[in-house]
């Protein structure tokens, strides 16, 4: 194959996969009325098992309840963000709530609600070690969207060690 025909086959996918991202998007947004869609809620849920995972309670009612405190700070977080970055970030996670975005750019065979935490921090330490800069800008923004609603609580302050701010005298 001659490197032009591999160019323009490259440039040709890249295409087809955008449009079909576009469109999965506007199908199945990732966010709606500004708050997480029920997928969206699944994959920030098992992102947040994940990420935070030695911060949150052990399994039970408490794990339970601290995740859907994390889930609602989450949806006041985006509630403040500009119209720009939550359209983008709609777009985002409606294709990682696909199967084949999931699979493509996370690398999870099964549903975010089926995956196990382990599962899931498997899948982000990949996207953090990639090669792809998609990859790990994806990576990225799930770990600190969920480290930004975690920490605006302060009662998880002590949890992670933090004292919370000092006087300036």
């Amino acid at each position: 194959m001659q490197r032009r025909r591999l160019l323009k086959l490259g440039l040709g996918a890249a295409v087809v996969i955008g449009i079909a991202g576009a469109g999965v998007a506007l199908i199945k947004p990732g966010l709606v009325d500004g708050k997480l869609s029920p997928g969206s809620r699944d994959l920030m849920r098992a992102a947040a098992q994940a990420v935070l995972s030695d911060l949150l309670p052990p399994p039970g009612a408490a794990r339970e309840a601290a995740l859907q405190g994390q889930l609602a700070r989450l949806d006041a977080t985006l509630a403040g963000f500009p119209a720009a970055t939550r359209k983008e970030l709609s777009d985002a996670l409606g294709l990682l709530g696909t199967a084949a975005g999931r699979f493509a750019l996370v690398g999870l065979s099964k549903p975010w609600a089926e995956a196990s935490p382990q599962d899931v921090q498997q899948a982000l330490d990949a996207m953090r070690l990639s090669g792809s800069n998609t990859k790990q800008q994806i990576y990225h923004a799930l770990r600190d969207l969920n480290a930004i609603a975690f920490f605006t609580e302060p009662i998880n302050w002590q949890t992670a060690g933090y004292a919370g701010p000092r006087e300036i005298p």
